[in-house]
């Protein structure tokens, strides 16, 4: 039995869509033990991988504080790691690597540069869909991906049965019309537009409602929907991905949240910008799909809600 390393470190979008690789891992070295090195916001996620048998925080503190750094190497040199699969491909797993395996190639250490197609730079590798370089990567370290290309997040669901009790909620449409304060291109803005016209269109069939992170409670006051919240506080990853599967309906920027509702089968859409494509960060699925614009300023509620009344009819 050996050990087997693999380093993801978020977002929380990332951390969906590696979902199908990570258990492409698990099963194809099922006489192994599967660690997992990751962040404080996913450290407790991954502990309940099923395809996971150990978890190892990482910090992530500047490169120059040696000392750190050097606990953290000792850390995983002791589990003797026969591979290594870095699904996080940064540049700084890559100056991990050049710590731990300096001369080693892909029998070793699996990332996208050890696997890269001898026609291709880096650059051009990556204008593939995150899920298509993932199944590249899988398939030339010599795996089977059957899982890859359709990752599931469902096994991060729970019971939230009491959330639901006390919003007194069973049929809904969950929207999140939030992003990064640094990411403002990725927001549409008609949300509210699009409640008016919902209400209007369903009455009472359907409520709608939102889950707003935590620095976004004070953020969701200016949007016309229920703000779900567990005893003031936002939901954690557990809880909001089971609200996600559980919905009717869902309509997000492109963040976290699209991500799940992609890889846990529910309907929905999601609205881009030029900011990027749909193509390029993988979350269209059989049942989530995208809109794709040059400016999400001109795009009109009525053209969303007659995407979502066409997937609810």
């Amino acid at each position: 039995m050996s050990n087997i390393l693999i380093i993801k470190h978020g977002s929380l979008g990332d951390i969906a869509q590696a979902s199908g690789a990570i258990q492409d891992i698990s099963e194809n070295h099922k006489d192994d033990q599967i660690f997992l090195l990751t962040t404080k916001p996913y450290f407790d996620l991954f502990k309940k991988n099923p395809f996971i048998h150990e978890v190892i925080l990482d910090k992530r503190l500047p490169r120059y504080n040696l000392i750190y750094l050097y606990f953290l190497m000792r850390e995983l040199k002791k589990y003797k790691f026969s591979k290594i699969f870095d699904l996080q491909n940064s540049s700084r797993t890559n100056f991990y690597k050049n710590i731990l395996f300096p001369k080693a190639g892909n029998e070793i250490w699996s990332s996208s540069l050890t696997t890269l197609p001898s026609d291709k730079n880096k650059d051009e590798f990556d204008k593939n869909s995150v899920l298509e370089r993932f199944d590249y990567q899988l398939r030339q370290s010599g795996l089977n991906t059957s899982n890859t290309l359709k990752p599931d997040f469902s096994w991060a669901i729970t019971d939230i049965s009491e959330i639901r009790n006390f919003y007194k909620i069973n049929k809904y449409i969950l929207l999140f019309p939030f992003c990064s304060p640094h990411l403002t291109t990725k927001k549409w803005p008609h949300y509210n537009k699009l409640i008016e016209i919902i209400s209007e269109r369903y009455g009472e069939e359907y409520k709608i409602v939102t889950a707003p992170g935590p620095s976004e409670i004070n953020e969701a006051k200016n949007i016309n929907a229920l703000a779900l919240l567990d005893n003031g506080r936002a939901l954690d990853i557990f809880q909001l991905t089971s609200l996600i599967k559980d919905s009717s309906f869902v309509v997000a920027n492109d963040t976290g949240p699209a991500h799940i509702a992609a890889h846990v089968g529910v309907k929905g859409l999601t609205l881009f910008g030029k900011h990027t494509t749909a193509y390029k960060v993988s979350i269209e699925r059989e049942n989530f799909k995208a809109i794709e614009v040059t400016d999400l300023n001109n795009l009109s509620a009525e053209k969303v809600f007659e995407r979502l009344s066409n997937s609810l009819s």
